[in-house]
């Protein structure tokens, strides 16, 4: 109906032909006609009356053909049918029921039907009750910014207003938020389910990258934090087609609003915190939430009561908790690594991707969905936590062992068996580096006795040669029955003419030079 009324007022009002109004208008100039005819065959006059509203308009323009001899029939009022459909489990047929209980002589089903659509059509309006009750929220963030001042630099900065409207009654919410990040955008929508006091059935965004990681035409990826935000509040969040207005007309409309009559009127104000500017925006919100459309002659937030409310699912026990999620691969250790720390998996799962859900106090490791396993999450950004049931049955022997209890070991051989240990653990940046080495020289024992494997850890600590194998091989060749050597023999130099000695070197004069 709005470009019926641009139409009679460019025509009797400013006297524009047919073709430019149609220019204009942006339809036909045959439809222009039509729209004079029309309004020239129900006697209309410019101005139209302020009390006409855009039913009573379209039941002048349009009024239903009646056959030949056909006696009048009441009419259904077309505005409160399609008000009436935003209910759930209100369908077209069962208003037709309840309108022939009334009038017994009234329109059939097909002929009902026809003429909603026929007005429907015609009207021309973006109406609010075209979505289920309760069923969509469309949320996405405002073009224009609001700035804050720092009151110690006086330095300014901008920041998002974020904006939501239900699809039925079309309440808005606003926000100002300090970023557009991901823990921001989840609570954020968190707050616009607060304020409305129940959830809807789907979640509308547009295919921003903070909530959706691949914007496809016909299958959009989700982010993990946001679609498992969704679980928890029970949301289908189906994201707006890229370029495909229609889809989120309902918050492009919001945002124009809040751009129109809350953010424009506080443009001159200056803020100091995002506290107080968001109390402002609270109030202007609720100004516009308050003020009667023309279309359905009554308010948001009266509309609000009337059909969303009543439809909205409670709100979950708790609050949301935020998570990181991050795929990585599972490193020959067995151990998955997140800023900088290692958090064990099952040893059979080396080499395969996997899915970390980080909150603040756990870290949970998912394989194709289900969880594997769950640690509590370290302050430290390096070293190891380590659940032994997740290491190989080889490696879970050596967990065992400490370097005080392996030297303690050492000792029930001998001194110098517990000093070779104690240098093979030495030389190793980490001591559990040298398990394997000094459990290998201990078990030699089984084969070669104490004495022997004492009498070789003591030769190779002599030569300083703390090696396995080098006490295995002086083993296998019998080195460590040789005895000892208590002396050095000191070989005399011979005499020769360029040998000098000590006194050569120091000085009786002082030089000549």
């Amino acid at each position: 109906m709005r470009k019926i009324r641009e139409v009679l007022r460019l025509r009797w009002e400013h006297r524009v032909n047919v073709r430019e109004i149609a220019l204009s208008v942006g339809i036909g100039r045959t439809t222009v006609g039509e729209y004079l005819n029309r309004a020239k065959a129900a006697g209309l006059v410019w101005p139209l009356p302020e009390e006409t509203r855009d039913e009573d308009l379209a039941r002048l323009l349009f009024p239903p053909a009646q056959a030949k001899g056909e006696p009048p029939r009441p009419m259904p009022v077309w505005a409160e049918v399609d008000k009436e459909l935003a209910r759930k489990g209100v369908t077209l047929l069962l208003l037709w029921r309840e309108y022939k209980e009334r009038f017994p002589d009234g329109y059939g089903y097909s002929r009902y039907a026809s003429m909603y659509r026929t007005w429907h059509k015609a009207s021309d309006l973006t109406m609010l009750q075209r979505h289920k009750a309760g069923e969509r929220l469309f949320v996405d963030y405002a073009g224009l910014t609001m700035d804050l001042t720092d009151p110690k630099t006086g330095l300014v900065r901008t920041v998002p207003i974020y904006s939501a409207a239900l699809g039925a009654s079309q309440k808005i919410f606003a926000r100002a938020c300090d970023s557009q990040n991901l823990p921001r955008w989840l609570k954020v929508n968190e707050e616009a389910f607060e304020f409305y006091g129940g959830v809807p059935q789907i979640l509308v965004p547009d295919n921003l990258k903070t909530g959706v990681t691949s914007p496809d035409h016909f299958e959009p990826v989700l982010n993990p934090a946001f679609a498992e935000f969704a679980r928890f509040y029970g949301v289908a969040i189906i994201p707006a087609r890229s370029r495909k207005p229609k889809d989120k007309a309902k918050v492009e409309n919001a945002v124009q609003q809040v751009e129109r009559w809350v953010l424009a009127p506080l443009r001159n104000r200056t803020f100091f915190s995002l506290e107080e500017l968001n109390d402002a925006i609270t109030l202007k919100v609720a100004e516009l939430n308050n003020r009667t459309m023309k279309g359905p002659d009554a308010s948001r937030e009266q509309l609000f009561e009337e059909l969303d409310r009543p439809a909205l699912r409670p709100l979950p026990q708790g609050r949301f908790s935020y998570a990181v999620w991050k795929r990585a691969k599972v490193a020959p250790d067995y151990h998955v690594e997140f800023e900088g720390h290692r958090y064990s998996v099952p040893f059979t799962l080396v080499g395969k991707h996997v899915e970390l859900r980080v909150a603040q106090d756990t870290v949970e490791v998912f394989l194709g969905g289900k969880r594997i396993c769950t640690h509590a999450r370290s302050i430290s950004r390096l070293g190891f936590t380590t659940e032994p049931s997740h290491r190989p049955s080889s490696h879970r022997e050596y967990a065992e062992w400490t370097p005080e209890r392996l030297e303690n070991w050492a000792l029930k051989t001998g001194p110098s068996t517990a000093g070779f240990v104690h240098a093979i653990l030495g030389a190793r940046v980490h001591p559990e580096q040298g398990f394997r080495a000094c459990m290998g020289l201990l078990s030699l024992e089984k084969t070669y006795g104490k004495e022997r494997l004492e009498a070789a850890c003591a030769r190779g600590l002599r030569f300083r040669s703390t090696s396995y194998r080098n006490v295995k091989l002086m083993l296998e060749k019998g080195l460590d029955k040789e005895p000892p050597a208590t002396e050095s023999v000191q070989r005399a130099l011979p005499l020769h003419e360029n040998l000098r000695g000590s006194k050569h070197f120091m000085e009786e004069a002082p030089c000549a030079n």
